[in-house]
């Protein structure tokens, strides 16, 4: 079957694009996953903020990327510039990246400069993780901010060199 699963035998689905990328030669890096285009006639760019090499490193620890999701989250959802067009922030199912998911139609290298702060934010950040707590979270415990620290700060020798491996999805 050409890119689609069989439900049951009886209905067929295409395979999402997400899944049609090659992770066995995705580096860390951010790409443009998708853009959408709400019914309102608003656009919505989704990137796959990648911070491991799939299948050919240890995903992320869970609870680093969980307090990187608060982390992040919060630095973007506070940042001057980006605040209003920020939609999302959140990790992947499987591990190895977040996804951010802003309103307007962009590229990769027009959010370079904010992930770098964001990561930056991160890698620096000391004290008490926003939101950690039981009556804003519903997992509060599940957290490591000294990995989540390790993380940001490897992630940011790609975000700072960036190679057109790091920005566009492999073929």
């Amino acid at each position: 079957m050409n890119n689609q699963i069989a439900d049951n035998g009886v209905q067929t689905m295409e395979k999402i694009a997400s899944f049609t990328v090659n992770h066995l030669t995705l580096e860390p890096g951010v790409y443009v996953s998708r853009r959408d285009c709400t019914p309102s006639g608003d656009t919505l760019t989704t990137f796959d903020v990648r911070l491991t090499r799939p299948n050919r490193e240890p995903a992320a620890d869970g609870a680093a990327l969980h307090t990187i999701e608060h982390l992040a989250a919060t630095y973007l959802r506070n940042n001057p510039e980006w605040r209003d067009r920020i939609v999302y922030w959140g990790p992947m199912g499987c591990l190895t990246g977040s996804y951010l998911i802003v309103s307007g139609s962009y590229e990769s290298t027009d959010v370079l400069p904010l992930l770098v702060e964001t990561f930056e934010f991160i890698a620096t950040f000391e004290g008490d993780i926003p939101g950690a707590t039981a009556r804003d979270c519903g997992n509060y415990t599940y957290n490591n901010l000294p990995e989540a620290r390790r993380i940001a700060q490897r992630f940011l020798a790609t975000l700072r060199n960036p190679q057109p491996c790091n920005l566009a999805y492999p073929e």
